[in-house]
């Protein structure tokens, strides 16, 4: 067997690890679906009535886990945050309210640090949802809901690494979160305003007026010829020239050019503006959202649209990134 043999051999054993361990994992979060049940619908209303926030607890991996879970349910309408245990029993209990609610994550169900938490949580009237592979557990038997996120087995060779327990638990927390924010009936402007910094949340909150390019619009006249149509295209970089006309704003995109060269032919030189403007331009109001003015650019296939207070044109929006910066 020669070098390049023996490594593609080598390569396709490694492949098969990966697609070994994937497979696991999906049976484990498949096997779910049938346990998301009274406890889960309980759990959800239980929360939604709750005037707390929801803390969220796990060692180790599992605490890796409740920190993304958090997390979710933080951004998707349920107060959240991620109570390290240990920290917890050296004072950080103080964060928590009678109000609040706790969800435990540990896969044997006995972690001490959690364990340890329970005479407090009940003797401050707190309401618990476990997040456990044991049913039976001291975590899981002192709960007011439990969740079973057991799995059949790990995919590390060994059965030892938290692998599709760890996989699972973050399958259940994301269920969970979804269906509070279903509940809650959060919406894509929701979630923009908990995301300012995203992309998402620009599209959803800014308004066309906050993006729009203003400065040097290729403005032309009807009866400017086809070159100086073409110059101002290519020098604004837009993609567009706009025609001032006594009957509002007309458009010449750069696709009217490609299909006013084939079918002018030789006499394309000697066209105007006017020959091939559309007279309706896609317009706007400024205080549009950028994604509704995205989605329109979409739906009608085209790239930019005119920003406009009545035939008074304020500016362009693109589809793509400002040329200009």
């Amino acid at each position: 067997m020669s070098f390049s043999d023996a490594r593609y051999s080598l390569t396709r054993k490694h492949a098969e690890a990966g697609r070994r361990v994937l497979a696991a994992e999906a049976r484990g979060v498949a096997d779910l679906i049938e346990r998301v049940g009274a406890d889960f619908d309980a759990a959800v209303e239980d929360i939604l009535v709750s005037s707390g926030r929801v803390i969220v607890c796990g060692m180790g991996k599992s605490g890796l886990i409740g920190r993304k879970i958090a997390a979710t349910l933080a951004s998707t309408g349920t107060p959240s945050f991620f109570m390290h245990p240990a920290e917890a029993l050296h004072g950080d209990l103080g964060m928590a309210t009678e109000a609040d609610y706790f969800l435990g994550i540990s896969n044997s169900g006995e972690t001490q640090e959690l364990v340890a938490l329970l005479p407090f949580l009940l003797d401050n009237g707190n309401r618990i949802l476990a997040m456990t592979g044991n049913p039976n557990s001291t975590l899981a038997s002192h709960s007011t809901f439990h969740l079973d996120v057991s799995v059949a087995e790990e995919a590390c060779s060994l059965n030892l690494a938290p692998t599709s327990s760890t996989t699972a638990a973050l399958a259940m927390g994301d269920a969970l979160s979804v269906a509070l924010m279903e509940a809650r009936g959060f919406v894509s402007e929701n979630f923009a305003r908990l995301h300012p910094g995203g992309s998402l949340g620009r599209r959803l909150l800014e308004r066309v007026t906050d993006v729009m390019i203003t400065r040097d619009l290729p403005w032309v006249s009807p009866t400017d010829g086809i070159l100086e149509v073409i110059r101002q295209i290519t020098k604004s970089q837009l993609g567009i020239a706009l025609v001032s006309t006594p009957i509002g704003p007309a458009i010449i995109t750069d696709g009217d050019i490609r299909r006013a060269v084939q079918s002018h032919d030789d006499a394309f030189f000697s066209l105007v503006a006017a020959d091939i403007m559309t007279t309706t331009p896609t317009m706007v109001a400024p205080t549009t959202r950028m994604e509704d003015a995205f989605a329109l650019m979409e739906g009608r296939r085209i790239s930019s649209v005119l920003v406009a207070d009545g035939d008074d044109v304020l500016g362009v929006v693109t589809s793509q990134p400002s040329p200009r910066g």
